[in-house]
């Protein structure tokens, strides 16, 4: 059984490469993982990544565009701050043009 560090340490790294101005979803690094039953695990890892300022947590929302990590921010609006900082667009907690902007390890990378 795989220790919830090192799964921890593998969403860190996908998550690192999620380019800039786009985001993906918990689910979607899950799957990448060869554990797509364990988005919430990824959530997790995303809010246990706050002291690392490598970890881009920001990029990863909900399956729908949600900004449901936004709650584990400093601040009220950190996580739609850092996302409008990189020319994505959020109403009302949500990514618009979520297909355009969403990035898939899954055919990202290799």
């Amino acid at each position: 059984m795989e220790t919830s560090g090192n799964f921890f340490e593998k969403v860190y790294e996908v998550a690192k490469q999620i380019p800039f101005g786009r985001v993906t979803s918990y689910g979607a690094i899950a799957k990448y993982l060869g554990a797509a039953k364990s988005a919430r695990m990824v959530g997790w890892a995303m809010n246990a990544s706050h002291n690392n300022p490598d970890v881009p947590a920001h990029r990863v929302v909900n399956r729908n565009g949600l900004l449901t990590g936004k709650f584990h921010f400093d601040g009220t609006n950190l996580m739609q701050q850092l996302l409008e900082n990189e020319g994505i667009v959020v109403r009302e907690n949500q990514i618009q043009n979520f297909n355009q902007v969403f990035w898939d390890p899954f055919k990202e990378l290799v």
